[in-house]
């Protein structure tokens, strides 16, 4: 009778110790299911208590793993998101760092990572293109870069230039100041070089010595 007594109080211990684990287990699923955006969990009403508590902490495991994951994918894109936007000068995508994204919040949260990232390499592309021609220029024409702008765009590290849209749009006006620039002494050289001729045939100077000068 007493070891009958003992198994039964043990028994007894054992179910209480489930009821409590499955009280807090479905008040952890609920929560976890409204965190996950998710529809309730269904259980299962035939199961024993055992078997019903084996099932729903199962269910709270794998949960909590899809809310770390969730988490953590959304901690990589923000830091992802941030350092585009401090390249290209914009604003970090709009989203509760707080809450557990949606998987559709992080699928946009991914499209939006992706369209910053290809828009900065077209921009980069953009910006050592202009440069190596601003460099060639600069060159041709025996200009000093006398700007802070310009000194950035020819003098420092191509990976620390902000590729706003503001600094794409100042390159391209450097660039097309450079060309006019390039254009007008080809005009002041095509017409002092008309004169030169012109006053070459009204001097009747020799050939020789107006091959001397056609190096110029």
């Amino acid at each position: 009778q007493s070891l009958l007594d003992m198994m039964v109080a043990e028994e007894e211990s054992l179910k209480e110790r489930l009821l409590k684990s499955i009280a807090l287990c479905r008040k952890e699923l609920d929560t976890l299911c409204r965190e996950l955006q998710l529809d309730p969990f269904e259980e299962d009403e035939e199961s024993t208590i055992l078997q019903m508590e084996k099932n729903l902490r199962t269910r709270v495991e794998v949960l909590l793993k899809q809310k770390r994951d969730r988490k953590q994918e959304l901690k990589t894109l923000r830091e992802q998101d941030q350092e585009l936007c401090d390249i290209l000068c914009t604003t970090p995508f709009c989203i509760d760092s707080n809450a557990v994204p949606s998987l559709e919040d992080l699928d946009r949260y991914r499209r939006h990572v992706a369209s910053l990232a290809a828009e900065k390499e077209q921009r980069r592309e953009e910006f050592v293109s202009r440069k190596r021609q601003i460099i060639l220029l600069m060159e041709e024409l025996d200009h000093t870069p006398d700007t802070s702008f310009e000194r950035e765009v020819v003098c420092e590290d191509e990976e620390a230039f902000c590729l706003s849209t503001g600094n794409i749009a100042a390159l391209q006006n450097l660039l097309q100041q450079l060309e006019a620039q390039r254009s007008l002494n080809e005009a002041v050289c095509t017409e002092l070089r008309s004169r030169i001729v012109a006053l070459w045939e009204r001097l009747q100077v020799p050939a020789e010595e107006r091959e001397s000068s056609a190096v110029h």
